[in-house]
């Protein structure tokens, strides 16, 4: 798969047709701005390394 850049406000409006979930245009500009900050944080998580023997956890226990 090819590294993209994803289109935030492409994404936004694709997924709420998807969804059926339709933004009122006076929420759209803070819905791009949380997805523009969810991008970075789970940018930042992808590209931790993690060792080849690390297994995820079947359940989650805090």
């Amino acid at each position: 798969m090819q590294n993209q850049e994803l289109d935030v406000n492409k994404y936004i409006e694709q997924i709420s047709l998807l969804l059926n979930l339709p933004i009122k245009n006076e929420y759209r500009d803070g819905v791009v701005a949380n997805f523009v900050r969810i991008k970075a944080i789970a940018q930042l998580v992808n590209s931790f390394p993690l060792p080849a023997e690390v297994e995820s956890a079947p359940v989650f226990e805090p």
